[in-house]
C-alpha cells in the first residue's frame, strides 16, 4: 500500500531551515486584485495562481464553540474490518517501506519520508497524521455551520491526496493549527504544500482571510508551473 514513493526524492537535498517561518510581508501592489471567481465542483491540472483566485475571501469566524471533539477522528476508516482506524491508514498508505501489521493493526517496522522537514523516519510512533487545513482553521474558515457528519467526514478524509498526510510529529506540532501567513514547511516542500492547501480548501469549500491569501499568492509566484487536482466533497 505505497503512496507516491517519488516523495523519498527530496531527502537528497535535506534543508535544515527552520520550519516556523511566516510568509514575509507583502505590498498591496503585489497581490492579484481580480475579482474571485467561482470554483468549479471539479478541476484538473489548473494553474495555481488561477485555483487560488477561486476560493473566497472572508474574514474567520469567532473560534468560540470550537474544539477537536466535534470533528470525531479517528474513525474506523475506508476498511472497518481491517482493524485499523484512519490514522493507520494513512501511516500505512504512505509507507515507503511497509510495515509488519499484526492482530489489531499492530505496526512493526516500515520506512516513511516526512515531506514538511525533509525526514526519512522509521518509526510509525513517531509520526502524526496531520490535517492539511488544520481542524481549527477549518472551523474558522466555514466548518463551524457544518452537521457533525460532516466534520468527521473532513476529519477523516482518505477520499483525496491531499487531506491527510503522515509526517514527524515535531514537524506537524511545529505547524499547529497555523496558516500559510504563519508556518510553512521547509523550502524543498514549499510548492507542493500550497499547492495542497489550495486543493484542500477547494475540495471543502473552505474560505481564507487575506493574510493567507497574500502568502499563497506570494509563494504560488514561486512555483510557476505548479497545478491544483480537486474534486469538492459531497
Amino acid at each position: 500500500m505505497i503512496k507516491n514513493m517519488l516523495r523519498a526524492l527530496p531527502a537528497l537535498a535535506l534543508s535544515v531551515v527552520p520550519l516556523a517561518t511566516p510568509a514575509p510581508a507583502l505590498p498591496a501592489s503585489s497581490v492579484s486584485t481580480a475579482p474571485e471567481q467561482v470554483a468549479p465542483p471539479s478541476a484538473a491540472d489548473v494553474p495555481l495562481s488561477e485555483a487560488l483566485s477561486w476560493i473566497s475571501t472572508a474574514e474567520e469566524g469567532s473560534r468560540d464553540g470550537y474544539s477537536r471533539t466535534k470533528f470525531k477522528h479517528w474513525n474506523k476508516g475506508l476498511n472497518p474490518t481491517d482493524g485499523c482506524d484512519t490514522r493507520k491508514e494513512v501511516i500505512l498508505s504512505e509507507a515507503v517501506e511497509a510495515p509488519e501489521v499484526g492482530p489489531q493493526c499492530a505496526l512493526s517496522g516500515g520506512r516513511w519520508f516526512s515531506e514538511y522537514d525533509q525526514t526519512w523516519m522509521t518509526s510509525y510512533r513517531d509520526l502524526d497524521v496531520d490535517h492539511m487545513v488544520p481542524l481549527a482553521e477549518a472551523w474558522d474558515s466555514g466548518a463551524d455551520a457544518w452537521t457533525a457528519a460532516r466534520r468527521e467526514a473532513y476529519a477523516n478524509d482518505q477520499d483525496a491526496p491531499n487531506s491527510l498526510i503522515a509526517v514527524s510529529a515535531r514537524s506537524n506540532r511545529s505547524k499547529a493549527d497555523k496558516d500559510p501567513a504563519t508556518w510553512m514547511p521547509v523550502p524543498a516542500d514549499r510548492c507542493k504544500y500550497t499547492v495542497d492547501w489550495v486543493a484542500d480548501k477547494l475540495r471543502w469549500r473552505l474560505t481564507m482571510d487575506e493574510a493567507e491569501r497574500q502568502a499563497l499568492a506570494h509563494y504560488a509566484a514561486q512555483c510557476p508551473t505548479a497545478t491544483v487536482t480537486y474534486q469538492q466533497a459531497v
